[in-house]
């Protein structure tokens, strides 16, 4: 750290590698923090010894609710001797008794989903303005005047994962991120991992643990012990017999205790050589885990928690395909999890964020193989490089000022040194490469075809062709881990339903166009629950209507579907409170909320992060909208006239038609002068029309068949 090397320079004395742990950490202490469900990497311990040193009441940015179950944990614990906890929001009503209650008694209390403001009424907890009257320290809150008790602690965390606090509420608390580090999260998958395919050595890693917090609390009582009996020894010290007898004791116990500490820390360390051997596996799940957070920053639907995650991985570990060699384990771990994780995410994305999300997927596995140069990716994301090649445009009729300005960028890249000199000499040859219709397919002049990989050919393709970007992108998905990467699974509303719960709603997130009514009507009446749904339109006014419904649903096991709820901004904290109240044991395993919204940044994240999200827009591309009519299909329905030969028949060409159709909204007012969305729905009505047509006629003659194929 650059405050070391300070230290250093200034001639300041300090112990060489001195950090916040070496100095205020007791090893105690932080073991049993992290028995509590605190991460056991150095960040989550500076965090939690500031929070145990500091003066100020924490205020914890907590996306993953690890901060959260952390203090829970602790609250729950007997070594730490609190009077119980309270748990409150800011929406909560009686708040503010709550909080009157823990200072007066003694409790702790957990303010939770506090966002980027404070109330008013908090400002003499946080400032601590305590005073006397009547030699008892008291504290005004409110209207209130309440006795102070020194067992009070007050903990707030926030699950926004970027908040912007203004200077006179950083003054008033400590500030501290909690938000999960990449080694933390792969300690904690490393463990998760370890439980599912060596369950009993993980148990007795856990045991060890236990035991080793253990001996050194009772060494360090010890210690503790005889250091008060000889500061409190009157007298000459060797006619203190029951000094010496406690002396003789100790020591004896002493050795005891470290025989056996050392004892087990070799087995540990024995442990961990064998746990170590599934480390790739927990490395690839926490690449996997941070590419999912940074879809955040595309659209704040995009939210998954960490928990739903870890569900994932120990539900992609139990039906990886099983193998005696552990090397051989291990890979089939990684590429199923990785393509799990693929089509539960994708289910959630809109068409035109599905290849960003498996370019991204690629890149994050490639960089953490090192195999993607750090340089090179900033240029592809930016167009831009620290220093550029001083070379003339030598072409300014077909080579613009940004074309240009990114070849010389480019230039200055190790792998690139020569390409805007070799553009400038071999200008016909380029100039193929920029009129070609397939650019990112196409052989590049001279050496650069040979010296530079698919990645770097990428970046050329975005100095001369950006508007071929994508395809680039899909080859080179393909190329790095398999064309499945590239074909979004299907929309399947049953494999949603499976991941749901009583306490997960079921989002559809809206775009243009988009109804997703008639798919869950149809999936109700699938599942014979037609008869138990209730529908309602959200709007002013319809909060105590929806949270009835939810109610009476919870009990009698209905399915409730809340419409358009970015249209009742004002109820969805409302929304949030019901959703973490519903518990399996209160509420009927039937139960299910489904709701609708449009994108929105006021949507809760905690409901967003613990729903399973679905899109349902027309897929993209020819192959993947017939592989999307094709999908809804079944025995039944091809055989629903009595011509079902012919009805296959005229079935592809409308299906073909569709698509057609689907696709050319890419074109604006080219492709229809009047915008209409084409969707599932039309495409239903016209299979209904077109059967209809055809039990019409008792026989078809061909020539008619043959032109309604070639007319759709």
């Amino acid at each position: 750290a650059s405050w070391q090397e300070d230290l250093v320079n200034y001639g300041i004395p300090h112990s060489k590698g001195c950090n916040l742990e070496m100095t205020l950490a007791n090893p105690v202490k932080v073991r049993s923090w992290q028995l509590c469900a605190l991460p056991s990497d150095s960040l989550s311990t500076q965090n939690a010894i500031i929070m145990d040193n500091g003066r100020r009441w924490p205020l914890l940015i907590d996306p993953q609710g690890q901060a959260n179950m952390y203090i829970r944990s602790m609250a729950k614990d007997p070594n730490f001797a609190t009077n119980g906890m309270d748990i409150v929001k800011l929406s909560d009503k009686n708040f503010l008794r709550t909080l009157e209650n823990g200072v007066q008694f003694g409790r702790w209390v957990l303010l939770e989903n506090i966002q980027e403001t404070l109330d008013a009424a908090l400002e003499p907890i946080l400032l601590q303005q305590k005073f006397k009257q009547g030699g008892t320290e008291m504290i005004k809150i409110g209207d209130s005047t309440i006795p102070w008790n020194d067992s009070f602690r007050f903990y707030m965390t926030t699950k926004l994962t970027n908040p912007h606090y203004p200077p006179e509420v950083c003054v008033k608390v400590s500030l501290i991120n909690f938000a999960i580090t990449f080694t933390g999260l792969e300690d904690q998958l490393l463990g998760v991992v370890v439980v599912e395919e060596m369950p009993e050595m993980e148990e007795k890693k856990n045991s060890l643990v236990i035991s080793n917090t253990r001996m050194r609390k009772e060494l360090q009582e010890l210690e503790d012990l005889i250091l008060y009996m000889l500061s409190n020894s009157t007298g000459n010290i060797l006619d203190d017999h029951k000094l010496i007898e406690t002396l003789a004791n100790s020591k004896v116990k002493s050795q005891e205790i470290t025989a056996k500490v050392q004892e087990a820390e070799i087995t540990e360390k024995q442990i961990d050589e064998s746990r170590n051997m599934y480390r790739p596996v927990a490395y690839r799940g926490s690449i996997l885990y941070f590419c999912i957070a940074d879809l955040g920053t595309i659209d704040p639907m995009y939210q998954y928690s960490l928990q739903s995650f870890r569900d994932l991985f120990v539900q992609a570990i139990r039906l990886a395909t099983a193998s005696e060699d552990i090397f051989q384990r291990i890979a089939n771990l990684n590429d199923f999890f990785t393509y799990y994780i693929y089509t539960n995410i994708c289910r959630s994305l809109f068409e035109r964020h599905k290849l960003l999300f498996s370019f991204l997927l690629t890149i994050r596995i490639l960089q953490g193989d090192n195999l993607i140069d750090n340089a090179e990716w900033n240029f592809l994301i930016s167009g831009k490089c620290l220093t550029s090649d001083n070379v003339a445009n030598p072409a300014p009729d077909w080579i613009d000022n940004r074309m240009w300005s990114e070849v010389t960028a480019l230039s200055s890249l190790d792998k690139f040194k020569g390409l805007a000199t070799s553009v400038k000499e071999h200008l016909e040859d380029w100039r193929v490469i920029y009129d070609c219709l397939d650019p990112h397919t196409a052989t590049l002049p001279g050496q650069w075809s040979r010296s530079l990989d698919s990645f770097q050919r990428l970046c050329v393709l975005r100095c001369f062709r950006p508007d071929k970007v994508p395809d680039g992108v899909m080859n080179y998905v393909m190329e790095k881990v398999g064309q499945q990467f590239v074909e979004p699974p299907p929309f399947d509303l049953m494999s949603c339903y499976k991941d749901s719960n009583v306490k997960s709603p079921l989002i559809f997130v809206l775009s243009k166009g988009s109804d997703p009514t008639k798919a869950f009507s149809e999936f109700s009446v699938k599942m014979k629950m037609d008869r138990k749904v209730k529908m309602l339109s959200l709007g002013q006014g319809q909060g105590p209507k929806a949270s009835k419904m939810i109610e009476e649903a919870t009990q009698k096991g209905n399915w409730v579907l809340l419409q358009n709820c970015h249209l009742y901004i004002s109820w969805l904290q409302e929304l949030e409170r019901i959703c973490e109240s519903l518990t399996p044991d209160a509420v009927h395993k039937d139960f299910r909320l489904w709701l609708t919204s449009m994108p929105c940044k006021e949507f809760p994240s905690s409901v967003l992060q613990s729903a399973v999200k679905m899109t349902n827009e027309p897929p993209k591309g020819l192959k993947a909208n017939l592989r999307n009519a094709y999908f809804k299909l079944s025995n039944d329905t091809l055989n629903i006239t009595s011509k079902p030969f012919e009805y296959k028949k005229l079935l592809f060409g409308l299906s073909f038609f569709h698509a057609v159709v689907q696709e050319r909204r890419i074109f604006g007012p080219l492709g229809w002068n009047i915008p209409y969305e084409f969707n599932d729905t039309d495409l239903d009505i016209s299979k209904g029309q077109l059967a209809l047509f055809l039990d019409q006629y008792e026989e078809i003659p061909w020539k008619v068949l043959n032109f309604l194929t070639s007319y759709i």
